[in-house]
């Protein structure tokens, strides 16, 4: 998009203080349907709001005393005023595109886990997490042996990770019983249908093991290579001690 007029509104604030410290331009394009588009310029000095173009208005208008000092003397360009209804085509132009990538449902990556819990009344916490999804309305919810659990139960709000996708995470503290069955139900947009994911203790127990036993595995090459290194350079075990010959 075309920014001249307003860098150059804005080089006009600047000049005009001289104890100016920050100042920035945001060009906005707002909408809420392809037929449903405002442009705006607005105009900051430090971070306060001067002054903007509003596409609807179809002029600058001022917010603070030099602001509008200012936009009474901008307003009487046609210059600007004809830059800013090119950047409001502009904004027309590309909205089809972006209503086209927003429309479209991106599935969340859930993962489950489970952690020792702390400061509360029950010994373990399960964790079920989901990740880069859109649009942001989801729903999760915990069941155990296929009813809602609602107690003991905390949860995020719909984190933005800056990319125009989103993350949660709910959190269930409980105390595991022989034979229940445990599980997040996800429902999203992107799912035809909710999806259960169930909390495997067994696998979890399985992978704990998997992860002492690697380590000790490691451990046991570690004292396996320094002993062979020990031996190569001393293989009859005997220390070697080197003595200065008697003059």
């Amino acid at each position: 998009m075309n920014t001249c007029s307003l860098f150059s509104l804005l080089s006009l604030l600047l000049f005009s203080r001289a104890d100016a410290l920050y100042a920035n331009a945001l060009l906005n394009c707002v909408f809420t349907s392809t037929n449903d588009v405002v442009y705006l310029g607005q105009l900051f000095i430090n971070k306060v709001l001067w002054g903007e173009y509003n596409s609807t208005v179809g002029k600058y208008v001022g917010f603070t005393e030099k602001g509008r000092q200012i936009a009474e003397e901008v307003n009487k360009n046609p210059s600007f005023l004809k830059q800013e209804k090119k950047n409001l085509e502009k904004c027309k132009t590309h909205v089809p595109v972006a209503m086209e990538i927003l429309s479209k449902a991106v599935e969340p990556s859930v993962r489950l886990r489970a952690f020792d819990a702390t400061d509360s009344k029950h010994p373990r916490m399960l964790v079920c997490s989901a990740y880069n999804f859109y649009p942001k309305q989801i729903n999760v919810r915990w069941l155990r042996n296929g009813k809602e659990v609602t107690s003991d139960v905390t949860s995020t709000e719909e984190l933005p990770n800056g990319n125009w996708l989103y993350q949660m995470h709910s959190y269930l503290e409980m105390t595991p019983r022989a034979g229940e069955k445990i599980a997040c139900m996800v429902e999203h947009a992107s799912f035809q249908k909710p999806k259960l994911y169930e909390w495997d203790p067994i696998c979890e127990s399985d992978r704990t093991k998997i992860a002492v036993g690697t380590a000790v595995l490691l451990l046991g090459i570690v004292f396996l290579v320094a002993g062979l290194f020990c031996y190569l350079r001393n293989p009859h075990g005997r220390q070697l001690v080197l003595t200065q010959p008697a003059s």
